[in-house]
């Protein structure tokens, strides 16, 4: 029987059960099931009393040069003691494997999990702790080059313009501002004065969802998907602006985000231009990550990429940028 090709398909979580045991060596017992269904696909390991996640890359989504280069990140900052969730190797050494999915080869990495809980809108403690662990892992990745995409104005927002013209027509007010946001990104990214800006490898998507929470305090870093080379600020400026974007009072808002700077100052400086670019690092990214939806429409921001989102997506990151004092 010849089977119709499909472009994406969800590998069945008991199989992959049976497939982890014989790979690690877990118990029997061992069960698995679906975390989420996203860009990649994610599940929830249990064997016994240890749990573990893992994420089963969508096809060619990442090469396996890409995703060696994320797992040498990981167990650089594990090595220097940063919380994060680190690869799991199998009872060969290795790290990724394979499933023989219905449309093509899929890659997949079993990783640690990340204890606590996730928290939409931190306390002032944790802002403080969630800076402290920032700095922390930038004074590891400073000057660290990564074999991935290098984030700069071109790569994060002129790419996602582009990419979304393909999909929405330019009479949208939200594309204008798109393309005027883009002609602000990249004049400001090449006005910038590179000397007081640093650089290495970058996470790029610090936000309450990719990061676990006990006691206020311990903070455990995870999805390292779509980390790359680019200006530390980039961190700051993701996190910052999600914070903004999920604490209703801005008077709340700015004290978090100083309890976040005094965390972050602990450890690290922050030159004064790296904070007057930390508003447009804000917006590039967010643009960046609607190129992704655009770019990843038929399997996965299909149930909800529409006008009425772009609307919702264009005023979010607006009002980021008027609190900034910046009209685009």
């Amino acid at each position: 029987m010849n089977h119709f090709p499909a472009i994406s398909s969800t590998l069945s979580p008991v199989a992959l059960a049976q497939r982890l045991i014989e790979l690690y060596g877990f118990s029997e017992n061992t069960t698995c099931n679906v975390l989420r269904l996203g860009i990649n696909h994610t599940y929830l390991i249990t064997d016994a009393q240890e749990k573990y996640v893992l994420r089963v890359y969508h096809l060619h989504w990442r090469t396996e040069e890409e995703i060696m280069a994320e797992l040498e990140l990981l167990n650089l900052l594990k090595a220097n003691d940063i919380l994060v969730s680190y690869p799991i190797r199998d009872k060969k050494s290795a790290y990724i494997q394979r499933f023989n999915a219905w449309e093509g080869e899929r890659l997949a990495v079993v990783f640690s999990y990340a204890q606590g809980q996730t928290v939409r809108n931190p306390s002032d403690k944790t802002c403080f702790q969630l800076g402290l662990e920032m700095a922390k892992m930038h004074r590891v990745t400073t000057g660290k080059k990564l074999n991935r995409k290098t984030y700069n104005a071109q790569t994060l927002a002129g790419w996602a313009f582009q990419a979304l013209k393909e999909r929405f027509p330019m009479s949208l007010k939200e594309m204008q501002y798109i393309d005027r946001a883009n002609s602000m990104i990249a004049s400001q990214f090449a006005q910038a004065d590179l000397n007081q800006i640093r650089t290495g490898a970058v996470h790029l998507d610090v936000w309450y969802d990719n990061m676990k929470i006990k006691d206020e305090s311990e903070i455990t870093i995870f999805d390292f998907d779509n980390c790359g080379n680019g200006w530390l600020l980039l961190d700051i400026a993701y996190s910052l602006m999600l914070l903004f974007k999920n604490e209703p009072n801005k008077e709340i808002f700015n004290q978090k985000m100083n309890r976040f700077y005094q965390g972050y100052q602990s450890i690290s400086g922050i030159s004064q231009e790296e904070k007057r670019m930390i508003p447009y690092g804000g917006l590039a990214i967010w643009l960046h990550y609607s190129g992704i939806h655009a770019q990843r429409f038929d399997d996965f921001s299909n149930i909800f990429l529409s006008e009425d989102f772009l609307k919702y997506w264009i005023d979010t990151v607006n009002h980021w940028m008027v609190f900034n004092g910046i009209e685009i």
